[in-house]
Order: structure tokens, then sequence, then C-alpha cells
């Protein structure tokens, strides 16, 4: 026991050396955890994946910088990942968690028209549909546009027109 003091220290006041050894050791854990949290934390990127990456980060720096005690943080971040995955399987197989865990997408703009109420729901201005646009469909040409969305993970979508063929 002795020997893991002198490698990881005790409470607040860490040589460097020993927060260099807890960081080595946080860092294993994160892949750990991040693995059982599943790929969608860092895909996905909804809400609920952005609350485990947040939540990872502030609570495994209190183990590195001897914040908090080291065993029961790691022991939060397990909970913090299963519950994640948990909910997340949940949102998977049922639309219903999925609504009220996630929400909805929310259009902003259909039938040539932008959807201000829901843009103002969405607190976004034309500017930022645009770029959604842009990005996702490569065009400004709203003419070529059908519908766009705020989708649950905050990014804007559209849908093109389909090209009539004669």
């Amino acid at each position: 026991m002795d020997t893991m003091v002198k490698i990881f220290g005790e409470g607040k006041n860490l040589s460097a050396l020993q927060m260099s050894a807890r960081g080595i050791a946080v860092f294993f854990i994160a892949l750990i955890l991040i693995r059982i949290s599943g790929r969608r934390s860092f895909g996905i990127r909804t809400p609920l994946d952005n609350i485990v990456v947040v939540m990872l980060g502030a609570l495994l720096s209190r183990a590195i910088v001897g914040a908090s005690a080291f065993i029961p943080v790691v022991a939060v971040s397990f909970i913090t990942v299963v519950l994640h995955r948990l909910l997340g399987s949940l949102i998977a197989h049922s639309k219903w968690a999925g609504k009220v865990i996630e929400g909805n997408k929310i259009p902003l703009f259909k039938d040539d028209n932008f959807l201000r109420k829901n843009m103002n729901k969405a607190l976004v201005c034309e500017e930022d549909v645009l770029q959604g646009v842009r990005k996702s469909v490569l065009t400004e040409d709203l003419h070529k546009i059908k519908a766009i969305y705020m989708e649950r993970n905050g990014e804007i979508s559209a849908i093109k027109k389909e090209v009539e063929t004669k």
C-alpha cells in the first residue's frame, strides 16, 4: 500500500510525478470507460452524449489533481458510462424514449418558406439555416430545397427537391 501512495500520492499535495502517474492511470481508465460507453458518445453528439463527455472530463480531472478520492471518482465515472449506455440502448429501442430524452427534429423550412416560429424555438437565424444547407446539400439555392430541419443533435440538415425527369 505504501508503494501505491508513493506512486500516486494522497490528497491534494501531489508532486508532478504523482500527478503524471495519476494522469497515465486515468487515461487508460478513460479509454476503458469510453469503450464501455460506446462509439455513440463521440459520434452522434446529442445532448445525452455531450453530458457523458463533459461529466467524464470533470470527474476524471478530479482524480488526476487529487481534488477527490481516486476510487470513488472511478466508480462514479463507471456508473455514468453505464447509465449512458443504458439510456442509449433505450433510445435505440424505443421511439417514445428517444423523444423524451433527446426530443424531436424541428422543421425550419418547408414549402419555400422559413418557419419563423420554429426558428425562434430552435434559436437560429436565417444565416444559421443557410450555413446548414450549404454544408449538408452544397447549395445556397433554396428553390432546390424541399425541407430543412434542426436534428436532435443540433445539426441543421436539408432535403433536396426531387428532380423531375422527362
